[in-house]
């Protein structure tokens, strides 16, 4: 297992380093920060010593080891147009995106997978074609569209929910959250409920299918033959037989909640990091998109790593194979 873990941690380290230079590399040739920043009045040899004032008159490959070498250190840069450090900005936006995404996963995984393991059981009821159908329309639905008929029903005609902004926020550990009021848990409600459809659909998908794989395998006919009650074998045998693909699946879009939230971000004005980052692309603030990207490929690796260590934990074969 140690083996295993340690081949998974190599291959990590790599992919990283990979994914920092394509994502550097890519921003260097999005628009010009000098540009950007300078005013009109700005004379050539202003945009000169802008320039190096910034480190952009180095050469790409200095630039890049010389902001390598700041990122091992903790240090991402300073922010080109809020002139603060640019990981100060990222932490203070983070749990505003963590508070959503994290209550939209926790939501579809709670509705999602017992609604799955029901229609596969249940696969030709009624209700468990109304669940096919409602699952094909969640996926189906564009996500800025599915935001505003939230907003146009639960806060223009009913008016129960607030249609943007955070609320208020009560401090733990130094750190803002919503969570931890009424009032932000109203404001949370829309954009956590408009990423967890998705999310609801996607796991009910795949708690069905593994269900109608694994129910008829010859374990679950020896169980159901040996007097074992339905819970014990749902509960014992079916559920974790169904639960590599969902932990894989899970894996990611915690991941891809937490990235790609800016769609959601915008539409109900969060302040999260989605919305500061299509700000910076907007403002070219290229240290703020760099080590955002980085920050998320970082991210998603982590996430790899640890949904291989959990696929050998529930599979004890995929280590011995690897």
């Amino acid at each position: 297992m140690l083996i295993y873990i340690a081949k998974r941690m190599w291959q990590s380290l790599i992919l990283a380093f990979i994914m920092s230079l394509i994502v550097f590399m890519g921003m260097f040739v999005v628009g010009d920060p000098v540009e950007m920043l300078a005013d009109e009045d700005f004379t050539e040899q202003d945009k000169i010593d802008l320039a190096i004032e910034l480190g952009l008159d180095k050469p790409l490959y200095e630039q890049y080891f010389t902001f390598a070498g700041n990122i091992l250190q903790g240090d991402f840069g300073v922010s080109y147009v809020h002139n603060r450090p640019v990981l100060e900005l990222i932490i203070e936006r983070l749990p505003a995106t963590l508070e959503i995404a994290l209550l939209a996963m926790f939501i579809g995984l709670s509705i999602g997978i017992p609604m799955g393991i029901y229609s596969g059981i249940k696969s030709s009821s009624k209700p468990s074609r109304l669940i096919s159908f409602l699952t094909t329309v969640g996926y189906s639905i564009p996500n800025f569209w599915q935001a505003l008929l939230l907003i146009l029903v639960f806060a223009v005609f009913l008016k129960w929910l607030p249609a943007s902004g955070r609320g208020d926020t009560n401090p733990l550990f130094g750190i803002e959250w919503s969570l931890l009021s009424i009032d932000g848990l109203r404001h949370m409600a829309l954009p956590a409920i408009n990423l967890a459809i998705y999310k609801i659909c996607m796991q009910t998908r795949l708690a069905k299918s593994g269900t109608q794989e694994v129910l008829y395998q010859e374990y679950m006919t020896f169980a159901r033959a040996k007097g074992i009650s339905k819970q014990r074998i749902i509960r014992r045998h079916l559920l974790r037989n169904i639960l590599i693909p969902i932990v894989t699946i899970t894996g990611l879009e915690v991941g891809g909640l937490i990235a790609f939230s800016t769609v959601t971000e915008t539409v109900f004005a969060w302040p999260g990091i989605g919305k500061l980052l299509l700000d910076s692309i907007h403002m070219v603030d290229r240290p703020v998109v760099v080590a955002y990207l980085i920050l998320i490929t970082l991210m998603f690796v982590f996430i790899n790593f640890v949904v291989d260590v959990l696929y050998a934990i529930l599979d004890p074969r995929i280590r011995y194979q690897k």
